[in-house]
């Protein structure tokens, strides 16, 4: 059987353009194919150059989906500070003053200076993020002196920032052109890209002032717990002993897997080592120092 040929001019027969076959470019930065992978076209990020509000839009909303992270994180930092702390001062004074053989003495100078010291801890705590905050304030109000007195400056420090990202002026131009619009979202892009800060969280240095204080305060607790249900210093001295560096083995290994530590297990040794080495120079000291003294 020979085969009809089709004419070029046979309307509806005829062959689709060419240009038919390309992919349509997504409106989104990502596709999911049929195995599940993930794929983000080059031409979507040309697409923004394109439409430049919408990239400077994402960019500038990206602050809000990262905080909570990141706030997360400075919290779990805070009751890493205020524990290791806390374990390791109060477990060095219970034990140096365990050579003068007298619990009511350890208990009596150890809930002093966990007292003392959380709320030392919680004042630095507090004192850190208020700190912070007026560090921003203080940057954010020369840049926006510099974006109303030096724009053509400030414009040349946006380019130097995307330059080693082989992003030219001309890319940039419809960026800027939106940045131009709005000094305030200008001020914000500087502050985030240039200068690498986040707008400190009004609340965060009375956060970290409880969590530290509070964090401190109850790992104080663990070396003083033996001392007040036994009558002797020393037999106490042992058990205080084993407690601590047992809190102090658990607590570095979950700090190390917090943070992320290729081994725990090293985190959990270098803890329990570091409030070995601070009780037993303490007792040591006790030791030596004549008795009416």
């Amino acid at each position: 059987m020979t085969a009809t040929p089709i004419s070029a001019d046979s309307g509806p027969q005829s062959s689709p353009p060419a240009t038919e076959d390309i992919p349509k470019v997504p409106s989104t930065s990502a596709t999911h194919s049929t195995n599940g992978t993930v794929t983000i076209p080059i031409p979507n990020a040309i697409k923004e150059l394109d439409e430049p509000d919408l990239g400077i839009r994402r960019s500038l909303s990206f602050h809000s989906h990262v905080e909570p992270h990141f706030g997360a994180a400075e919290v779990v930092r805070d009751v890493i500070l205020g524990l290791s702390d806390g374990l390791t001062v109060p477990f060095a004074l219970a034990a140096g003053l365990s050579a003068l053989n007298s619990t009511h003495l350890v208990v009596t100078a150890g809930f002093a200076e966990i007292v003392a010291g959380a709320i030392s801890m919680g004042l630095g705590g507090f004192l850190a993020g208020r700190t912070e905050i007026d560090h921003y304030d203080s940057e954010r109000a020369r840049e926006i002196t510099e974006v109303e007195t030096v724009p053509d400056r400030e414009e040349e420090e946006i380019y130097e920032i995307f330059e080693p990202y082989g992003v030219n002026k001309t890319a940039l131009q419809p960026m800027m052109d939106i940045l131009k619009q709005d000094k305030d979202r200008w001020v914000d892009f500087m502050m985030k890209f240039e200068l690498a800060l986040e707008k400190p969280d009004p609340k965060r240095s009375y956060i970290a002032a409880l969590t530290i204080g509070v964090s401190y305060f109850i790992g104080g607790l663990v070396p003083l717990f033996p001392y007040l249900f036994m009558t002797e210093a020393y037999e106490a001295l042992y058990v205080s002993i084993g407690v601590t560096i047992g809190a102090l083995f658990n607590f570095g290994y979950m700090k190390s897997k917090l943070l992320g530590v290729p081994s725990p297990l090293l985190g959990a040794f270098q803890m329990a080592i570091i409030g070995a080495c601070a009780a037993g120079a303490a007792y040591g000291i006790a030791r030596v120092m004549p008795a009416g003294a």
